[in-house]
């Protein structure tokens, strides 16, 4: 049984949630400010957190970012505000994903059971063969799922990960960005814009210089390809 952390300051919105996801047969912990929302997430085996942007205490973005300090498990923003630019400060900060309010109850489980699916996956192929694949100064190392950027260690998402992955094991060969999301996220391209801010942040963790990479290239018109 998974173990999901809810966290917003409105109980009729806790409660409500705690509904849909205990009838789906998911162990709910609630948590109505940041701070106690850390509490349980340091305390509990927690596999996902659905957490609001704006909390007394501690807001979202702050717990958010405590979190990634530690651990790589899927991060839901909810969020009133549905700017183009919230939701690429929330993936920027380490969220998985991001919904707004009010939000469909039948698409919050599904993307729930996506982003569980997916760290479920990556959690299983962390017991895979080892597998290196190297080029000029950047390392991936499948067995530890680990990222070396000229011999040392960077710390990248579960889905930062997938992304260079897919990209260096097919080094010069042009991705679309709709055709990364599928291979990656493993469903239909939803929402192809989250790629584009993921390979911003892959590129700050493995260029000299982001804005001219030298290895991570965007072919425009087209896609990103990996530059061997």
């Amino acid at each position: 049984m998974y173990n999901i952390l809810v966290v917003d300051d409105e109980k009729e919105i806790t409660d409500a949630i705690e509904i849909y996801l205990k009838n789906q047969n998911y162990n709910v912990f609630k948590a109505y400010d940041g701070k106690e929302a850390l509490e349980i997430f340091e305390r509990e085996e927690i596999h996902l957190v659905l957490i609001d942007i704006m909390m007394p205490k501690l807001d979202g973005t702050n717990v958010t970012i405590k979190i990634r300090e530690t651990s790589t498990v899927p991060i839901i923003m909810l969020s009133a505000k549905s700017e183009d630019i919230d939701k690429i400060w929330g993936l920027n900060i380490g969220a998985d994903d991001y919904i707004t309010k009010p939000f469909n109850p039948m698409e919050l489980l599904a993307r729930i059971n996506s982003n569980l699916r997916r760290y479920t996956d990556y959690s299983n192929d962390m017991n895979s063969k080892e597998n290196i694949i190297r080029i000029g100064g950047i390392e991936l190392r499948d067995e530890s799922k680990e990222l070396l950027v000229d011999g040392e260690k960077i710390k990248v998402t579960p889905l930062e990960y997938k992304i260079l992955y897919l990209l260096m094991s097919y080094p010069n060969r042009v991705f679309s960005i709709e055709e990364i999301y599928e291979k990656v996220w493993n469903e239909p391209a939803y929402n192809p814009d989250t790629v584009t801010v993921h390979i911003r942040r892959i590129r700050e963790k493995i260029e000299i210089n982001p804005k001219e990479p030298k290895y991570l290239k965007v072919v425009w018109g087209i896609g990103y390809k990996f530059q061997k």
